[in-house]
């Protein structure tokens, strides 16, 4: 491929930063994070490297989930500020040459939402037909419960409308019927409002959720789903060309594809999937300190189509799933990062974040974020990674991990000047509390965290083959050792010492001789490269080494 006229693959080398507005920066003391103090921390992110926000959900909301509960989708929380806070927060990244996409979480509203409130009246509303409905609960009412310490069916019986609704996720919100045309319609138009007012996409909640219409009226007879999720493409494209579609889905590589559409090679429906399969093995090659597990994934993993891209994460808003492992393998990764109960989330999955989940090893912890960095795929870091924040399980559930952006070490982490009563979660206390773990203790600071996190960004905007080139996975004789080559008008090779103990593993690069060198891209250095194409790298406790095939 070549890496010319680009511009609107921008995302395939974005520097993707995930953050809720409410727990990032309270500028008016009122103990929540909003808009306006967003807009204050942009130089913060622009400094970092960013090039996309994400925006967890900041729409209005009972915030019985986090936001995710929604009562209007064309409207900014008056808790986080107003739509000219919104549009001057825009404003602002744009001039510093940071695009922003937001959730789109259309799969379900608020039981809140006015539209709902009109549906319960019965048959004659005209939002009836825009949730689903039945008379009865099926069969399988119990199946697939997302959160069964919290429901015990998908369906509930309103009184008023007196039959059963359908709700994949808590009782209180509702399913849409995205079978239903109106629904559709609507859908489009929330997407057109934002896009007009500069968003550059949309992270797009529970994708396959999203799709399921099984509990529809004549699902049978209905078109396949993912007709709609590529009008929706079709849609975004024809407002805005460059725009993108970040979609959760979180199953098996061969389903995961399907969602990336049918369009003869070119990605017609959403144009990024995150990585969970690679998210899970990677944490079970973490826990054995074996590298297999990842590198089977990275074997296994399709290629995306073209215009089409993996996005790679190692920590995310929700619990950290595991679900796709087996049960053994999952009791392994449960076993070595969390081992307590209260660390575990409905048995799936970890509610911890990874510098606490190393017990505070640098290291490890650095070396992480060198694979985040490399991977090939778009990286998206979630806010507070980058000083080292940890979770809090004092919070409830995924809260944990939702707590405060640690700013400084003065009051409430720098966070606000609110009494700690209005906060929106915690303050993390301890080694990880923001008298050890702040921006203002790291920003700037050489041997810091977030230096090196700075570093790998640097360092992968330089490497376009990370991003836009073919990858193999290498083979060597150490077992603890990801070895893996990225090629397009370069090569990069990059390796991972996954284990505590020095390693020399010997790697074997075709296509390349003795006339050339492998120079390090993360310290100084160079490696000698035999007439057979041989090398072998010197690699340190969970070590880490970025290296560039550069002629003599």
């Amino acid at each position: 491929m070549e890496l010319t006229r680009t511009a609107d693959l921008w995302w395939k080398t974005a520097i993707v930063y995930c953050l809720d507005v409410e727990t990032f920066f309270d500028s008016n003391g009122d103990g929540h994070g909003d808009f306006r103090g967003l807009t204050q921390k942009i130089d913060y992110l622009d400094r970092l490297g960013v090039t996309c926000v994400w925006l967890m959900p900041f729409y209005p909301s009972p915030d019985r989930d986090d936001g995710y509960d929604i009562t209007d989708f064309y409207n900014v929380d008056p808790r986080l500020g107003t739509l000219g806070d919104f549009v001057e927060f825009l404003r602002t990244a744009r001039d510093r040459g940071i695009r922003v996409i937001a959730d789109l979480v259309v799969n379900h509203t608020s039981d809140r939402h006015p539209w709902f409130q009109s549906a319960r009246e019965g048959p004659d509303s005209q939002y009836h037909d825009w949730y689903v409905w039945q008379d009865k609960p099926p069969p399988d009412a119990k199946k697939g419960i997302v959160f069964p310490d919290q429901e015990e069916s998908l369906w509930t019986y309103d009184r008023k409308a007196k039959r059963y609704y359908l709700h994949r996720f808590y009782k209180h919100q509702p399913d849409l019927d995205v079978a239903n045309p109106a629904v559709r319609d609507e859908i489009a138009r929330v997407m057109g409002f934002w896009l007009e007012l500069g968003l550059s996409g949309f992270r797009v909640d529970g994708v396959p959720f999203l799709l399921d219409t099984a509990g529809s009226h004549d699902a049978a007879q209905l078109p396949d789903p993912h007709d709609y999720l590529a009008d929706l493409r079709a849609f975004l494209g024809r407002r805005r060309g460059d725009a993108v579609m970040l979609g959760e889905v979180n199953l098996p590589y061969k389903d995961t594809m399907k969602f990336f559409g049918d369009g003869d090679g070119v990605a017609d429906e959403l144009t990024m999937c995150f990585d969970f399969i690679g998210m899970q093995k990677m944490y079970l090659s973490l826990a054995r300190e074996d590298a297999e597990p990842l590198a089977d994934a990275l074997r296994e993993r399709p290629l995306p189509p073209r215009d089409g891209h993996w996005a790679t994460f190692v920590r995310n808003h929700d619990e950290l799933t595991l679900d796709k492992l087996t049960d053994s393998q999952r009791q392994e990764v449960f076993a070595a990062f969390g081992p307590d109960k209260d660390m575990q989330l409905y048995d799936r999955g970890l509610r911890r974040r990874v510098p606490s989940m190393f017990d505070g090893d640098e290291r490890r912890i650095r070396m992480v974020y060198s694979l985040l960095y490399s991977l090939p795929g778009c990286p998206v870091l979630y806010y507070g990674e980058e000083i080292g924040m940890a979770e809090d399980l004092r919070a409830e559930g995924r809260l944990a991990v939702r707590t405060p952006m640690q700013w400084s070490s003065t009051r409430n982490a720098g966070f606000s000047q609110a009494d700690v009563k209005d906060l929106p979660g915690p303050i993390p206390q301890g080694r990880f509390g923001p008298e050890h773990v702040n921006v203002r203790a790291q920003e700037g600071v050489a041997e810091s965290l977030h230096s090196w996190i700075r570093h790998l960004i640097d360092r992968y905007r330089e490497c376009p083959e990370l991003a836009w080139g073919r990858y193999e996975v290498l083979d060597t004789d150490e077992s603890s050792v990801l070895a893996h080559r990225c090629d397009i008008q370069g090569t990069v090779v990059v390796l991972h010492n996954l284990a505590d103990r020095e390693v020399a593993p010997e790697i074997t690069l075709d296509g390349v001789d003795n006339s050339q060198v492998l120079v390090d891209l993360l310290r100084e250095g160079e490696t000698e490269v035999s007439t057979k194409g041989k090398a072998t790298i010197e690699l340190e406790s969970y070590g880490c080494r970025w290296l560039r095939v550069t002629e003599r």
